[in-house]
């Protein structure tokens, strides 16, 4: 017979409604779409934690994993490992590494841009948390991982969505790896990343585990759908950017030529 705490797990998964984890998986895919609002966010987040590390302020860099979206990809990777969605994992796989190449370069700016006069070698506080890798680190990611995935779908829990976005830290040891790599520090670089590879690890192991016991994979269609809703969107985007090069080179070129006009009946 199951403990009386382990019946009461699989009691509260089952609460959760078919409408609870439609809108789940709808919100999910939408916030991990790799445009251009999410990685402008990745990119902000991460120089505001880059700054906030170098100023060794603690207050800064919580507030910059309250605006980090790196967190919604990793949570649709899972997602679509659970249902077994190639194109999901493919999906969120590239934006997690496009989102890992931004947040790295930024840092690395900020870091050559505003980091004179500070301290941004091991000795520094924030820096030093950052680059050790060990077991308690990968058991928080866990534990956060899978309050996050059960807040997700849970629609009256998503307060509590901030306070596990601070706990999972993903940004900061990003941050980190790139003042490393702009100082020429092997040890913060490689440490640093460590750091965020396995928080990763962890919050994937940990929502896979939770959203296969709320049984998503029976919602795999509805993924499938919400993508396509997604990538018809990025299309649009992509073809309302084009025409908009298009016009400003044709105002370019005409111009151009009115100014040769000008210049000749001169």
């Amino acid at each position: 017979m199951l403990p009386l705490y382990i019946m009461n797990l699989f009691s509260l998964l089952d609460s959760i409604t078919e409408k609870e984890k439609g809108a789940a998986i709808d919100d999910l895919i939408s916030d991990s779409s790799p445009n251009a609002p999410f990685f402008f966010l990745v990119i902000l987040s991460t120089v505001m934690a880059t700054l906030g590390i170098i100023a060794e302020n603690a207050s800064v860099v919580i507030g910059s994993m309250l605006i980090a979206p790196i967190l919604s990809p990793i949570l649709s990777l899972s997602l679509g490992t659970v249902m077994s969605d190639s194109k999901l994992m493919k999906w969120s796989a590239v934006t997690i590494i496009k989102s890992t190449l931004f947040a790295l370069g930024s840092a690395g700016v900020a870091t050559l841009f505003f980091s004179k006069g500070f301290n941004v070698t091991e000795s520094n506080v924030e820096i030093a948390s950052r680059i050790q890798p060990e077991i308690i680190y990968l058991m928080i990611a866990i534990v956060a991982g899978a309050a996050t995935a059960y807040a997700r779908v849970k629609s009256e829990l998503n307060e509590a969505l901030p306070g596990t976005a601070i706990a999972v830290a993903l940004v900061p040891p990003l941050a980190v790896s790139g003042i490393g790599i702009a100082t020429l520090n092997p040890i913060i670089a490689v440490g640093a990343l460590q750091m965020f590879a396995l928080n990763l690890i962890g919050i994937v192991v940990a929502s896979m585990v939770m959203f296969s016991l709320m049984n998503l994979y029976p919602k795999r269609g509805m993924a499938e759908r919400a993508q396509e809703r997604e990538d018809r969107k990025l299309e649009r985007e992509k073809a309302k950017a084009e025409k908009a090069k298009e016009e400003d080179e044709k105002k370019k070129v005409k111009k151009t030529k009115k100014t040769t006009k000008t210049t000749k009946k001169k």
